[in-house]
This record gives C-alpha cells, structure tokens and sequence, in this order.
C-alpha cells in the first residue's frame, strides 16, 4: 500500500516497459478493455499516457474490486468504472472493444479460463484489433529461466491450476478464436508481452 491504495511492486517495475510496446500497438482511438485490473496501477498508467484510448478496467467478481480505489484517485475522464468479469461466463458485460491487455492473468487462471479468455477476446474484438498478454511463458515446454521454474513450482505448490502455460498451446487457442501471432516482446525479469492481432 502506498497513500493508502493497493500496491503492486511488479507492477511498478514492469508498467514503463510494458506501455513502450503499448505505444506503438494502441496507435488508434478505441476501447482497450483490461482484463483483471489487479491495484489498478496498470489502468492509471496506460489511460494516463494514452488519452485517445477509453480504458475499461475489470476484475473477477471474487478479486474484491482492488482497482476501484486507484482508478477513483486518478480522476482521468478516459477510464471508465471497473465491471465485474468471469471470463468463464458465456455473456461478458462489455461490448465490441478495439483492443484487450491483460497481464499476469493466464498463469492465475485455471486452464478451462485461459481457454475461455481467448475465445471471449475472439468474439469482442473488432476487426483488426489486438490482444496483448503479458506474463512468463514456456517454449517447448521448457522454461525460459531457472527463475520461472520456481515460480511455477511455487504456483502449483499454492492451487494445482495455476502454472506458466506454454506458448505453443496459447496459440492453438488463438487460432481457435481466430487470432494470429503478430510480435513476442523480450520484457524484464524473464517475462514477455505476447501481441495477437484479429485480421480484417
């Protein structure tokens, strides 16, 4: 907590690197719906940096809204109040959006979520949108750092449903929800920023 209002060390540190691909992914005006807000640092950050973007925050019903406080702080006209979203849930309470982030989210999920995320993203997403995850991914179901091995033993030690998913199998659900692979960002501390694009 900082001034009172939730706080995300992780974050912190990865906010800057995550908005210089940001940047250059959300170059048109739209709605960038923003799937499990966490503290809201993330929200704050990109609206603030993004004016031309309205920014659509939500969390899952049981994440008790840690957002709302933040997002209220920030008082910026381009974000609108955090809904409620089960990706599970067949009806999700928003409609066509230009663009999806996510970060952190796949590894917490259980995999029937992951699955459901990407087809709900699918079917939201305009033409030509883009969907960006971020997050630790294996290739080849191999880890791409000592570091995430742990981390991923530690997931699993915590609920045997969550775990780094492999990015071959991510793209087997893009395809599915038809989207395509369009860039794979190195990020700090053995992360990346995986960019889906919904063709025209």
């Amino acid at each position: 907590m900082t001034d009172g209002l939730p706080y995300s060390q992780a974050c912190e540190n990865n906010k800057h690197p995550i908005l210089d691909v940001l940047i250059n992914v959300f170059r048109t005006p739209g709605t960038v719906l923003e799937i499990g807000s966490g503290t809201g640092q993330h929200a704050v950050h990109f609206a603030s940096a993004l004016p031309h973007l309205n920014w659509q925050p939500s969390d899952h019903p049981q994440a008790n809204r840690l957002s709302e406080a933040r997002i209220e702080h920030a008082e910026l006209a381009n974000i609108r109040p955090v809904i409620e979203l089960d990706v599970a849930q067949p009806e999700w309470p928003v409609e066509r959006v230009s663009a999806v982030f996510s970060a952190n989210t796949a590894h917490i999920m259980a995999w029937p979520e992951v699955i459901a995320m990407f087809t709900g993203v699918g079917e939201l997403l305009e033409a030509g949108g883009a969907f960006c995850l971020y997050g630790p991914f294996n290739y080849n179901g191999r880890y791409t750092s000592a570091s995430n091995q742990q981390f991923d033993q530690h997931l699993k030690s915590q609920a045997a449903h969550m775990g780094i998913r492999n990015l071959e199998d991510l793209e087997v659900l893009a395809a599915n929800a038809g989207l395509m692979l369009e860039q794979d960002h190195e990020m700090p501390a053995n992360n990346r920023l995986l960019v889906w694009r919904k063709p025209h």
